[in-house]
């Protein structure tokens, strides 16, 4: 028998018996299992009222572009001379200059108090957001339940980031169905996942509630407070070239975390410009070039960059942009 005649066999005994397959691939969630299970432990952990979130979810669409983006980030598919030029453009410069002017008093006020490099808080929310002007298109709902209940390879990760959500809702007064997002449901000016929102944003204005989305005191300040809680260390360098010497493949670090010191490698020959003090902790970084690569020693600092993307080509993008907008803002800080 053809097999489209089977499929057709097929519904029209299952509409026959009056059964019928969830919608999950039309978006409807509202009775697939995994959902349900979802659902009990949230009226049971939290006190959710159960019809509430059954409703939610009969809301919630199954995103397919969002599963398709997700497979395909720039940090896993570009090489970084490629990858660079997507951040590190004359408009992000121009654009970070211009929040830096408009904002220098909460910027000045978060270095002070959370002892970061404002040019870092600034790069981070260029490279997120385009300063704002780009903090996702897609319901955070949707998102989430989509990664959550139909995307395997990391739904227990995305399951707690929708907890993390829920919660939030309440606790902020957050509308779940209208707030928006990226594709990860990252959220706001810098693009903090649920449980970073819940564990780092801050009230930096004092009014009362933690806003990413158009309180720009928050904004800065739960940026900073995410760098501040890291660990980043005021002075300290982030990213110096190798200029000198020759790097083993060996000694390239795979995740960015400081394993050796700059002294350690100077006796093999590697040296840097400017060069560093002798313990002072680094790893190793490759970045593939069109016609070769090169290398950096990166600090500690390099590393809690690291922490808000892990991708090590993200935080040499947030790096080099915080340099080019750190430089042009000293050129013409008026």
């Amino acid at each position: 028998m053809p097999v489209f005649l089977k499929k057709l066999l097929s519904a029209t005994l299952l509409a026959l018996c009056g059964i019928a397959a969830p919608p999950l691939s039309a978006g409807d969630f509202s009775h697939n299992t995994r959902t349900l299970a979802f659902i009990d432990d949230m009226v049971k952990q939290h006190g959710f009222d159960r019809g509430e979130l059954k409703a939610l979810f009969a809301e919630a669409r199954k995103r397919d572009d969002i599963l398709e983006a997700i497979a395909r980030p720039a940090e896993k598919t570009k090489p970084w001379h490629e990858y660079r030029k997507i951040f590190v453009t004359p408009q992000r410069v121009e654009g970070g200059v211009a929040f830096w002017r408009q904002h220098a008093g909460v910027l000045e006020r978060a270095a002070r108090e959370l002892e970061v490099d404002p040019a870092i808080v600034v790069a981070i929310i260029g490279v997120e957001t385009r300063y704002g002007k780009h903090t996702g298109r897609y319901r955070v709902l949707d998102a989430l339940s989509t990664l959550a209940f139909a995307y395997p390879p990391r739904s227990k990760f995305f399951r707690s980031e929708l907890e993390q959500f829920l919660i939030l809702s309440r606790e902020e007064n957050i509308d779940l169905r209208k707030a928006r997002g990226s594709y990860a449901g990252a959220m706001g000016y810098g693009q903090f996942i649920p449980s970073s929102y819940r564990n780092y944003a801050i009230d930096f204005d004092r009014d009362g509630q933690r806003d990413l989305w158009s309180n720009i005191d928050d904004i800065i300040g739960s940026v900073a407070n995410y760098f501040h809680r890291h660990g980043w260390r005021a002075g300290e360098p982030v990213a110096n070239r190798v200029t000198r010497g020759k790097v083993p493949p060996e000694l390239v670090s795979e995740n960015s975390k400081p394993d050796r010191t700059a002294g350690e490698l100077a006796a093999l020959g590697i040296h840097t410009t400017p060069s560093l003090p002798a313990e002072q902790p680094v790893a190793v970084l490759e970045l593939q070039q069109p016609h070769g690569k090169e290398h950096w020693l990166t600090s500690r600092n390099f590393y809690v960059i690291t922490r808000y993307n892990r991708s090590p080509l993200y935080a040499m993008s947030v790096y080099q942009l915080s340099q080019a907008i750190r430089h042009a803002y000293r050129q013409d800080p008026s």
